[in-house]
């Protein structure tokens, strides 16, 4: 049964308060440089991973972004094009290739595109895409996925809620990427006392685990509203009781932010029925796989949205959310915004670079103002276009460099 209704009121935020900052301080999870490294020269490696279906398509226009924000804001790259997922088993025969982790693990940052498609579904497990792309994050030790869910004010009426509803949300998921049941054992198949087939897989968490997301988790909450949600299921689950403890002890450490608790199926209900009321959520990895995919609905289009994955140190994982769409693959359909942000989540939270990434932020926002849409986005009154010249019109936005906000 869920819990009671819990309902916290809040004010409308701009848009990009997800991967903006009350401060000038960076969130140093993953390689960004130490504050007092020279901005005069600066030179950053950035492994990129296309991956297939759209993620070469979208990759070729956040890569341009990345190279005109550079020339624009003093930055250079040097980028690394690797295989990953169905086009690494092609090409190699394992989805993730030695030679792309050894190169993602020296470079500053990781973007990637796609991974998977319908080519490789009946694959054996270990020869799937999905794989490669469990591999690398466990390669990468990142261990915080963050997923904001924005609703952007040009695209409101594309969500499936009620426009006073979606209008103005603005959240976080934090998520814990590599422990919980996805990883925990014993796990696997037998028979039971009946001798009837069994599947089991155990929930686990250690208290470091636990910790070090939550200090991730704390540190998002003060560069943006100051609320935290921790969701568990603490009234069921000894993992989620220990979750819980372990958060509300690390609270004592950031009195500056206030620390709520709900139940995940609590909190599924009330991110559809008041999302404003959350600022910043942090969760295990199941519950959190399920509720970052239930806040992106929220936003109308997954083509829209950005993630990050960081780890105590070693270099990001930064990818936009939508998956590979094999069925619009090669045809100039595919929306290349999400990837595009996923690029300023890289400069802002993998390299610590604040004003090259509101500068590609503030194109973006641009470009919708200027009523550019893909076939994802588009509505009566916008311009329909594909996604090389939606990049394209992007670049003439990071030039322009019009501030946010602005019409």
């Amino acid at each position: 049964m869920a819990a009671s209704l819990q309902v916290f009121h809040s004010k409308l935020v701009r848009p990009f308060h997800t991967l903006s900052s009350r401060s000038s301080t960076p969130l140093r999870c993953s390689a960004a440089p130490p504050p007092s490294k020279s901005h005069s020269h600066r030179r950053y490696t950035i492994t990129l991973l296309p991956g297939d279906g759209i993620g070469p398509e979208v990759i070729s226009v956040a890569k341009d972004v990345l190279l005109l924000t550079g020339s624009l804001e003093g930055i250079k790259y040097d980028f690394r094009e690797m295989l990953l997922g169905g086009a690494a088993l092609d090409a190699t025969g394992v989805p993730l290739p030695e030679e792309t982790l050894s190169v993602a693990k020296q470079s500053d940052a990781v973007l990637l595109g796609a991974i998977g498609g319908y080519k490789w579904d009946k694959n054996e497990k270990h020869l799937k895409p999905e794989t490669g792309l469990l591999q690398i994050r466990k390669g990468l030790q990142v261990f915080a996925n963050l997923r904001p869910a924005t609703v952007f004010p040009q695209l409101v009426d594309a969500s499936t809620l009620k426009r006073e509803i979606a209008e103005g949300v603005d959240l976080m998921v934090v998520r814990e990427l590599t422990g919980g049941i996805y990883f925990g054992k014993p796990r696997g198949f037998g028979t039971n006392e009946n001798g009837e087939e069994i599947g089991y897989n155990t929930e686990v968490y250690a208290a470091h685990e636990i910790d070090r997301i939550a200090h991730v988790a704390f540190k998002i909450a003060q560069k943006r509203q100051g609320r935290l949600c921790s969701v568990d299921k603490a009234n069921v689950l000894e993992a989620s009781m220990l979750w819980r403890k372990r958060v509300s002890a690390i609270a004592q450490k950031y009195p500056d932010v206030e620390l709520s608790h709900m139940y995940v199926d609590n909190a599924s209900m009330q991110l559809i029925r008041y999302p404003k009321q959350f600022d910043t959520i942090v969760t295990n990895n199941i519950f959190g796989d399920i509720l970052s995919d239930e806040a992106s609905m929220i936003t109308g289009s997954i083509g829209m949205l950005p993630s990050a994955s960081l780890g105590d140190s070693g270099p990001g994982l930064f990818e936009p959310i939508h998956g590979s769409a094999p069925d619009i693959a090669g045809q100039d359909k595919a929306n290349p915004f999400a990837t595009v942000l996923s690029a300023a989540m890289l400069l802002r939270y993998g390299l610590g670079e604040d004003k090259a990434a509101e500068r590609i932020e503030n194109a973006v926002l641009d470009t919708l103002n200027r009523g550019l849409r893909t076939a994802d986005i588009y509505s009566a009154g916008t311009k329909l276009v594909g996604c090389k010249q939606l990049g394209e019109e992007i670049l003439k936005s990071v030039e322009s460099n019009v501030p946010a906000g602005a019409v």
